[in-house]
């Protein structure tokens, strides 16, 4: 029968930025993950979990995607990360990234576009509501963070859903666009 890894598997996330420098930025990286590969195999490790690595503002530890298809510059190059899955796979260990499907970063292009008009083709790729007759938010709803789950957006006269942070606009997965562009990002 075969292992299931997920049931079995020691699984050690691990958070890129405070796990090991290799540069001496003080940031930690792809490079100085590649230099702990033997201390995470003398531990047992057999899959490393990366929270994410993509391009972000990092409002919200890197949740806050700007850029699905690349790395945040201060963890290293896609040349690196690819070394690094490489000497992961060649040493049996697992890789499993952090893929952020609900929302984007307010700084990723698709919101920077949607923003500006409701004609604007990625502007159904988000949540939008009118606001209610006495100018108040759509619902009631909240957020994770316990606030309003509404923000306002001027150029347009309507309010955004975010269920995380206002600086995290929730995707809109209604729209076939959004679930193929996410689809193939993970598949990628």
């Amino acid at each position: 029968m075969e292992r299931k890894y997920w049931k079995e598997s020691v699984i050690y996330e691990l958070y890129t930025r405070s796990f090991m420098d290799s540069d001496g930025d003080g940031i930690g990286d792809m490079g100085g993950i590649l230099k702990k590969i033997e201390y995470l195999e003398y531990l047992g490790v057999d899959t490393v979990w990366l929270p994410p690595i993509y391009v972000s503002p990092n409002v919200d530890h890197g949740y806050d995607v700007k850029e699905f298809r690349a790395i945040q510059p201060e963890y290293g190059t896609m040349a690196q990360f690819d070394s690094l899955l490489a000497e992961l796979h060649r040493r049996g260990i697992k890789l499993i990234l952090d893929i952020v499907p609900n929302h984007t970063s307010i700084e990723h292009e698709w919101f920077q576009q949607a923003k500006t008009s409701k004609d604007n083709p990625y502007h159904d790729y988000y949540i939008w509501e009118t606001a209610n007759a006495d100018d108040s938010p759509p619902s009631n709803w909240t957020s994770h963070l316990g606030r309003s789950a509404w923000t306002w957006n001027e150029q347009t006269e309507e309010y955004y859903l975010h269920l995380y942070s206002e600086e995290q606009p929730d995707l809109n997965w209604d729209n076939p666009r959004v679930r193929n562009i996410c689809y193939h990002a993970v598949l990628a």
